[in-house]
């Protein structure tokens, strides 16, 4: 069973930037479909950003242009770059994978493994 572990969340000033990380273990293969999905208090997990094993990645359209997801696969790790960071990007931020299905789903009921997620908190 692959395991997630995410780091690299924390608070900054509005037009900031921050990276996230998400470390994959305990798998023999890794996961087609991999991406980062966030969630606030009273409201769904959404997709944020994906990409494949094809490299090819999908992005929700208000982090369309200031975010970018990629992985570094000798490493085992999936990354999130966040740039001009606003408000309302603050989340919990989770690492989420599934295998098989393409394209990639940007659904949060379509991915069955998840990291325990980090804290990004943007303030104004």
């Amino acid at each position: 069973q692959v395991e997630f572990v995410e780091s690299g969340g924390g608070s900054v000033q509005a037009g900031g930037s921050l990276r996230l990380s998400c470390a994959a273990s305990k798998y023999s293969y890794s996961p087609y479909c991999m991406g980062w999905f966030r969630q606030t208090v009273g409201k769904e997990r959404e997709g944020v950003a994906v990409i494949d094993g094809d490299g090819r990645t999908t992005y929700a359209d208000s982090v369309k242009g200031r975010f970018t997801v990629s992985k570094d696969n000798a490493k085992n790790t999936l990354y999130l770059q966040m740039n001009s960071l606003k408000p309302e990007n603050t989340a919990m931020y989770y690492c989420a994978g599934r295998y098989g299905l393409a394209p990639c789903p940007t659904k949060n009921y379509d991915y069955n493994y998840w990291g325990q997620g980090t804290q990004v908190t943007v303030s104004s």
